[in-house]
């Protein structure tokens, strides 16, 4: 088996020539060694490959030897801003301040801002809360101080534990348990170390990544509400549309007192689309479940494991199988993609469903056309042409089209961007960045979207997307 070993080493010579005998004297094979000084100064990540008792042996003595305490280290980092008169030797009366009460500096930074002023932004390590409030009251009697709330614009990632702040902030805000704040800070660090083979700047990125969980978490309990609309197709079939502030659509349709629901958003909101679910069918936890999922990303398919059925093409249902089996699903496949869809899957708590509830629709085959049918789905009334994208957004992407009611549900193929809601709108911001890109191919992805278009016939449809609202679409025979 495999092990990504999150140590925290001292900073003296033969530190990892120590971690080194460990692994050697058990016949552990490190496979990657990861150190960014500039980024934490005592983290260190370990790759080893060995058998499960000799990997539970390794945890055993690097924690004998104090290398494996990386989850106890509550520290943080407060940012501090003082109003500091410009001229020389300014500072150092706060300076002195600080080493008086043996605070470490993390951060610092100082800007001229035309008036007789200079602000000095500082970040000081912080393990008691009550040092850092006498320490503000004596440094108010030399200067004007404000307090950064560094979860918020301001935020600066500085060079000090970095990764152990950063993941104790994301687990915070979505109540993440230790064995998972684990594998975030080592996706963290795969994360930083793409960033830093691009050469691009880490502080958009896991700004984005901040933002994405503080939105994750702010829309949560009583703060969790959907749009929700109904849609009238016959007198025995309904759909009604659920549109949460944060991940995929989930439709439901009622045809003839049966429910098919299509994606299902994502599972760190289990507990509240469950109560949206039994408000709008009292039956809901007597009725066969049944799903059919569009595509198999983790925004789509986190509530799946509570269905009894899931219905999907070849593809989706190979990348569920996959997941299923705890191998890399397919955007996982993509090493640039795959640290930041592993952050995702821990933010929301996705669980893959297990394989024995797929059930395959449609041919498996290789996808020749922009898109192109695969077969047919029944349900109710509706009588749906399947068909299956070339791959734009992600393989195995499914299309439902119903011409006697002129119905489509398109996945991902189609985003109605222009009636997202505020909450959506704020989302779609920041949700990309967790897969580096919405589409796998944008050109072919919009090549998709026009092919899927033109697929449609002379009259009045109702089109919906995996985000955003329904959208009417009118097809005139002059069009055509």
């Amino acid at each position: 088996m495999n092990k990504t070993f999150v140590t925290k080493m001292p900073n003296h010579i033969g530190a990892f020539l120590k971690a080194s005998k460990c692994f050697a004297s058990l016949g552990i094979n490190i496979t990657r060694v990861s150190y960014n000084k500039a980024v934490d100064s005592h983290m260190l990540f370990i790759d080893a490959e060995g058998t499960p008792q000799q990997i539970a042996k390794a945890s055993k003595e690097l924690t004998d030897i104090g290398y494996l305490q990386c989850d106890e280290d509550n520290r943080s980092v407060m940012l501090l801003e003082f109003r500091l008169k410009d001229e020389p030797g300014s500072v150092t009366s706060i300076l002195e301040l600080i080493s008086a009460h043996n605070f470490n500096i993390s951060y610092i930074s100082s800007q001229e801002n035309g008036t007789e002023y200079q602000l000095f932004k500082m970040g000081l390590i912080v393990d008691n809360s009550d040092k850092i409030n006498d320490f503000i009251e004596e440094a108010k009697k030399l200067c004007s101080v404000r307090v950064i709330e560094y979860n918020h614009a301001e935020k600066i990632y500085d060079n000090s534990f970095f990764y152990s702040t950063f993941v104790n902030e994301l687990s915070a805000a979505m109540e993440i348990s230790s064995k998972s704040k684990n594998e975030l800070i080592v996706n963290t660090n795969l994360a930083m170390q793409i960033l830093d083979d691009t050469g691009v700047s880490p502080y958009r990125t896991f700004d984005s990544i901040s933002r994405f969980a503080e939105l994750l978490a702010t829309s949560r309990g009583r703060n969790f509400s959907p749009r929700i609309t109904h849609h009238n197709i016959t007198d025995n079939t309904v759909i009604t549309l659920i549109e949460p502030p944060c991940g995929s659509n989930t439709a439901i349709i009622k045809s003839c007192d049966e429910y098919l629901f299509i994606d299902t958003g994502y599972a760190c909101y289990k507990e509240e689309m469950l109560s949206v679910f039994r408000n709008m069918i009292p039956e809901f936890d007597s009725i066969k479940k049944k799903c059919f999922i569009t595509h198999a990303d983790v925004d789509h398919c986190g509530l799946l494991p509570i269905f009894d059925t899931v219905y999907a093409s070849a593809k989706t249902a190979e990348c569920l199988r996959l997941e299923s089996n705890n191998e890399d699903g397919f955007r996982e496949m993509n090493p640039l993609h795959k640290p930041y869809v592993r952050i995702c899957k821990v933010l929301t708590s996705y669980t893959a469903v297990s394989a024995e509830k797929l059930s395959v629709v449609g041919d498996e085959k290789e996808i020749s056309q922009l898109i192109e049918q695969t077969g047919f789905f029944d349900f109710g009334e509706l009588h749906f042409e399947l068909f299956e994208g070339k791959g734009g957004h992600l393989a195995g992407e499914s299309i439902l089209i119903d011409y006697d009611h002129h119905l489509a549900f398109t996945g991902d193929i189609f985003v109605n961007m222009k009636e997202m809601t505020a909450q959506q709108a704020q989302y779609n911001r920041y949700a990309p960045i967790l897969m580096t890109s919405v589409d796998t191919d944008k050109e072919l992805c919009t090549a998709e979207r026009t092919a899927l278009f033109q697929r449609l016939g002379i009259g009045k449809w109702q089109i919906f997307g995996g985000h955003g609202g329904m959208k009417s679409y009118t097809i005139a025979p002059t069009e055509i």
